[in-house]
């Protein structure tokens, strides 16, 4: 009698599992560790007021003050999910190109254009030494989020 007990319990489970899976597999358009970064999920992605500085400064050929290179990398530290850390970069250049009125193609500033900025802006954790986790596992690193048509 215990072992019908317990394999209807074990299928009840199981059909219970499965249903919540399939439900939440359809309500995650983006499953995996940097999910949790998502701001419909109640995450706060970091301004990088100092990054944003940073990567102006060095796209259009000057010299980073230390305080502003001190204040980019603490600022990317400082985001406790690694897996994070590319979404808040690729946030952070969104709104400069936004703040800037850049469209495809286009310098961003005099003398830097988008597709500099861009590579300029994936070097940052390079830069900092703070790093972000690489998917595919290869030698590129960071990088590999700038190739990313919405960056």
């Amino acid at each position: 009698m215990w072992m019908k007990t317990v394999f209807w319990g074990l299928l009840l489970f199981m059909l219970v599992a499965t249903t919540m899976a399939v439900e939440y597999g359809a309500r995650s358009h983006n499953s995996g560790p940097w999910s949790w970064c998502d701001p419909a999920t109640g995450y706060k992605v970091s301004a990088l007021t100092g990054c944003r500085a940073m990567v102006k400064l060095q796209c259009v050929g000057s010299q980073v003050p230390e305080a502003v290179l001190r204040d980019c990398c603490q600022q990317l530290a400082d985001i406790n999910n690694e897996w994070c850390r590319c979404g808040d970069l690729s946030s952070m250049l969104r709104s400069v190109y936004q703040e800037l009125g850049v469209r495809e193609g286009k310098e961003v500033l005099p003398g830097c254009r988008k597709e500099v900025m861009k590579l300029t802006a994936a070097s940052v954790p390079e830069v900092c030494k703070v790093p972000i986790p690489n998917p595919s596992g290869d030698r590129a690193g960071v990088y590999y989020w700038a190739a990313y048509p919405d960056t």
